[in-house]
């Protein structure tokens, strides 16, 4: 029994009764809610970059507390090098007593402290729900001050970021507010700690989006920016105006084969990024399978810190001195070989064990060391090659975080708001896209996701646009849907239902004799036992205001579907409430093999003829090639 009048064969999903007008009222209504909710997440980010632009002078502080305890004997807050000491042997004591008491804070408060902070706060929002323990706002900054105070190779930056990144979550745990506005208040607090501690708004901005949010729009850069702006201006006010890595003299605009040779440079410097990073997690396997608890292990860590520290003392500490010096250009031979092996040993060897501290810092120091190291190999070479040392250190400073975090764009930035050279611009662009083209083809993960990856999580590799957000309904909808009569009987469906072979929906639409959606019946609704087969269908439907137009997008459709728990959403017109289609989950499920097909499907567009070009068109419409994979 196939009554068109009576059962309608078009591709429609569930519709709604409303008028267009009533429609349009709702999506403005939930728009004006979206903005709403976008200026009370950024108000929040805002009051939580303020208290974490004075956690991070705090930070400092402390480190500087400790450091001048620990290695002078004094109660200042005063910023003091432990490479100034006069410790002797007893210097090797000091990193391994940080260590132990930054062991025994993670054994005894929270094993979250442990690490660079970057990856951690990764996790927790992969993971967690971006859920992090409050106890980590406190714990984090001191276990790190204990840790670089007695001489830990790390810098502030990973600490003041977990920081950040805890007391983010940790307001969004207190505010009734939704999980993805909890990982913007995390990303927020994270970043506004970066551009407190180093005064760069715009680069934090970047890593936001790079390491943390995994997404790109209003929702999440806007608080992002309003926290990373007063984290900025809490270090104008807290710290002062002037950049953070000053170079003396202006870095001229470099020639084309300068910019060559800096990316000839990159290309050396991303293999010694992962280099870098394989050594890291080498030595940390190594931990691993030490036959004691891993809360001895920061110990350890510290005394082989003490070691290297007695024999090269500026390896110990933050060592932000260590980068204004490489970038002057002024270091020797020996002084640049021990920045750039002996703090890599000590750096290495103090993270791996477990100890809490920062990345950034010290692959600053190490690559800017490097890049200088190269820099004078290659002005002795090759002298009129418009090779400068200041650039040359700079341009490793940048490609090495570049390849080994792939923060592409942050590197970048970053170089340029510490220092304030905006000549060096294009030889960053070189040196850190080479560096970043190495690591990605040389190594799967990076410093940053490599311990995530070994815990079974894996971070996103690519940010593009949502297939969903692209298409329109009207750009896959079918003429292949069912649609029922509110006038047959429950009988008259059903036995209409066992001669159908591609029957597969959970949902049906049902509409009155003149096509207008009148709502929507489940199957197990109409095949109930006890239900009366003579029963009209128009008195089980249950009336629904849900449906999509022609030129409403699928996300759209999806998350009305989601919703409402149901597989099939009626398309209406866009000047009656007649049904023109039906969208199911299957058409929607359908565009994503259609992406994928987009990105491997190898075929050429332009044929190259005798007597010139003729475009060959050999696309088709979305619906058709549906319909073509339903077969």
């Amino acid at each position: 029994m196939k009554n068109n009048n009576i059962f309608r064969r078009k591709g429609i999903p569930v519709s709604v009764s409303l008028s267009n007008t009533v429609d349009q009222e709702s999506s403005y209504s939930e728009n004006q809610v979206n903005k709403r909710r976008i200026f009370t997440i950024a108000l929040l980010a805002f009051v939580v970059a303020l208290c974490i632009s004075f956690l991070a002078k705090f930070l400092v502080h402390l480190i500087s507390l400790i450091t001048n305890i620990s290695f002078y004997g004094n109660v200042s807050v005063q910023n003091v090098s432990p490479a100034g000491n006069h410790l002797g042997l007893l210097v090797i004591i000091i990193p391994a007593i940080g260590g132990l008491v930054v062991g025994l804070m993670a054994l005894y408060g929270s094993k979250q402290i442990r690490g660079h902070g970057i990856p951690e706060a990764m996790e927790q929002i992969l993971t967690n729900k971006s859920k992090i323990k409050p106890a980590i706002t406190y714990l984090k900054p001191v276990s790190s001050a204990i840790s670089i105070g007695t001489g830990g190779p790390f810098g502030a930056e990973g600490p003041i970021i977990a920081t950040g990144g805890a007391l983010g979550s940790t307001l969004g745990q207190m505010l009734r507010i939704t999980d993805n506005e909890r990982k913007i208040l995390l990303a927020a607090g994270a970043t506004a700690g970066m551009a407190a501690i180093f005064g760069s708004p715009v680069a934090a901005i970047f890593l936001a989006i790079e390491l943390l949010l995994f997404e790109f729009s209003p929702r999440s850069f806007i608080p992002v920016a309003v926290a990373c702006i007063t984290g900025a201006a809490g270090h104008h006010f807290l710290f002062g105006s002037e950049v953070v890595f000053p170079i003396e003299t202006t870095i001229e605009f470099p020639s084309n084969m300068a910019l060559f040779i800096y990316s000839l440079m990159g290309i050396v410097i991303g293999i010694f990024s992962v280099l870098a990073t394989k050594i890291v997690y080498l030595i940390e396997d190594g931990f691993e399978k030490l036959p004691i608890h891993w809360a001895w292990w920061p110990a350890i860590g510290g005394l082989g810190v003490g070691v290297v520290g007695y024999f090269a003392p500026s390896t110990l500490g933050v060592g932000y001195d260590n980068i204004i010096a490489v970038l002057s250009g002024n270091l020797t031979l020996k002084v640049l070989l021990s920045l750039c092996v002996l703090k890599f040993i000590s750096w290495a060897i103090a993270l791996g064990s477990g100890t809490s501290g920062g990345t950034l810092a010290p692959l600053m120091t190490i690559g800017g060391a490097l890049g200088a190291l190269i820099g004078i190999g290659v002005i002795e070479w090759f002298p009129n090659g418009g090779i400068v040392l200041p650039l040359a250190a700079l341009v490793g400073m940048s490609a090495m975080f570049a390849g080994a975090s792939r923060a592409f764009l942050t590197s970048i930035v970053f170089a340029l708001e510490t220092t304030g050279q905006s000549n060096a611009l294009l030889p960053l662009l070189a040196a850190c896209t080479t560096a970043y083209f190495v690591s990605y083809f040389i190594m799967e993960n990076t410093i940053m996701t490599e311990k995530m990856a070994r815990r079974g999580v894996a971070a996103p590799l690519s940010y593009v646009p949502d297939i969903l957000e692209k298409l329109r309904v009207g750009e896959v909808l079918d003429d292949n849907g069912i649609v029922i009569g509110e006038e047959n009987t429950v009988q008259e469906v059903r036995d209409w239902l066992g001669e159908e072979e591609d029957y597969q929906s959970d949902y049906f639409i049902v509409s009155n004799d003149k096509g207008e959606y009148k709502g929507i019946l489940s199957s197990l609704k109409l095949l109930k036992k006890n239900l009366n087969p003579e029963n009209k269908i128009g008195t089980l439907s249950a009336g629904s205001s849900v449906h999509v137009k022609n030129t409403d997008t699928l996300r759209r459709a999806v998350e009305l579907m989601a919703k409402e728990s149901i597989d099939v959403i009626p398309v209406i017109s866009n000047k009656s409430r007649e049904i023109i289609g039906v969208l199911s989950y299957r058409d929607i499920m359908g565009t994503y093999k259609y992406s994928l097909d987009e990105h491997l499907r190898r075929r050429p567009n332009v044929s190259l003829k005798r007597r010139g070009l003729k475009i060959v068109v050999r696309g088709k419409k979305l619906s058709a090639y549906l319909r073509s994979n339903r077969k």
